[in-house]
């Protein structure tokens, strides 16, 4: 009986001790892993105004002197709208640069007869594709400008043409409200009846044509 008593003390003991010991192992902190932090896609969709500028080149032909070479630069401002449906981006843009384009052959004009553009507009309706904060484009639409014909010693003419535009382009998203962008437009204003300025005895209704492919940057600011 003796013994039997001493063996219950004994586990009662060993199981006190086994009990303590767990309640003295501190409990594993239970690991919850973070939520992944996803950025929202960009959106397109919005009023912008910018600044543009770059370089022309192309050429203008008259009826009685032939074709000659223009070149130059222009610099402007660009206001827009675009509206962005899934990755599909549609939009209307419109600018008008200071220009100075211009170009002059001696080609039967010994003084030398020049064609110059001094401002340029453009009116376009632009259809992108939205890679989230890059997106391609396509643009055409509607251009304007003063065409002006010259030769020394006669009076210059000069008309405001409408022709039209065609053209691509990338754009890139810098932060949420800042875009930059680079583009090509073909433009082309058409002609018009320069008379008598064109060369000496050139007839009234020698016609003065112009085109020009512009390379363009530019930065908007999107509200």
């Amino acid at each position: 009986m003796k013994r039997l008593c001493l063996t219950v003390i004994g586990l009662v003991a060993l199981t006190g001790a086994a009990v303590a010991a767990d309640l003295a192992r501190p409990q594993p902190v239970p690991y919850y892993p973070k939520a992944a932090v996803f950025a929202p896609p960009y959106s397109w969709t919005g009023f912008y105004v910018g600044i543009n500028g770059g370089g022309a080149f192309g050429s203008s032909n008259w009826d009685s002197t032939g074709s000659r070479n223009i070149s130059g630069g222009l610099v402007g401002g660009t206001v827009g709208y675009n509206y962005q449906f899934g990755q599909v981006v549609t939009g209307l843009e419109g600018d008008i640069d200071w220009a100075d384009i211009n170009g002059s052959t001696t080609n039967a004009c010994p003084p030398g007869c020049k064609t110059s553009d001094t401002w340029l507009a453009t009116a376009r309706g632009r259809l992108g594709y939205a890679a989230d904060r890059f997106m391609p484009f396509v643009t055409a639409g509607a251009a304007f400008g003063d065409i002006r014909a010259s030769a020394p010693g006669f009076a210059s003419s000069s008309a405001t043409k409408t022709g039209w535009t065609v053209g691509g382009g990338l754009e890139a998203a810098l932060t949420t409200n800042w875009t930059a962008k680079v583009e090509y437009l073909y433009v082309d204003l058409g002609s018009f009846n320069c008379g008598l300025v064109c060369s000496a005895g050139a007839s009234a209704t020698d016609k003065v044509s112009f085109n020009a492919n512009l390379l363009r940057a530019g930065v908007n600011y999107k509200f």
